[in-house]
């Protein structure tokens, strides 16, 4: 149980007295120090669970290693487009940068594949069954993947705009 101590200081005012005849009143104001103690029985709320995830670039450095971005989010709480929207990650190439739906569901610019983690996430929606009828069962829409169910923790690594493997 954690214990928290609290000391305040009260004033009173002593009315003055009449009889004053030089107008001084005395100490009219007068402190008095008190102190106030309080228990805390509620213990701390459970940490919920996180998601790891790492976001490699699309294009390759000039010494061939692909730049990479790590953000955190609670599981179960958002969207993938949200995250790397909040973590100010390129989400879209520069098509979708301008002709993106807002995270509607309706454009599919919002392409990712997931290299390692599909566990983490939702099943594909009916939407993403739709957009990416044709494309690898890896690639998803990050408007349309959750993150995480609330129960589950772990790592999740993100190709951004994944590129056609020949």
């Amino acid at each position: 149980m954690a214990s928290l101590s609290l000391s305040f200081t009260s004033m009173s005012l002593r009315p003055p007295e009449l009889s004053s005849s030089n107008g001084n009143y005395g100490n009219i104001l007068r402190k008095k120090p008190f102190s106030v103690s309080v228990a805390a029985n509620s213990p701390a709320p459970p940490e919920k669970p996180e998601i790891e995830l790492e976001f490699i670039g699309p294009k390759a450095e000039s010494d061939g290693s692909y730049p990479l971005e790590t953000a955190r989010a609670i599981s179960g709480e958002k969207l993938l487009r949200n995250i790397m929207l909040d973590n100010k990650i390129e989400l879209y190439a520069t098509y979708g940068k301008v002709m993106n739906c807002g995270g509607g569901g309706s454009c599919g610019t919002c392409i990712v594949e997931i290299i390692d983690g599909k566990d983490l996430l939702n099943e594909r929606t009916n939407t993403e069954l739709r957009y990416l009828k044709k494309k690898p069962e890896s690639w998803r829409l990050a408007c349309q993947t959750i993150v995480g169910n609330k129960e589950n923790s772990g790592k999740v690594v993100v190709q951004r705009i994944p590129q056609r493997k020949k």
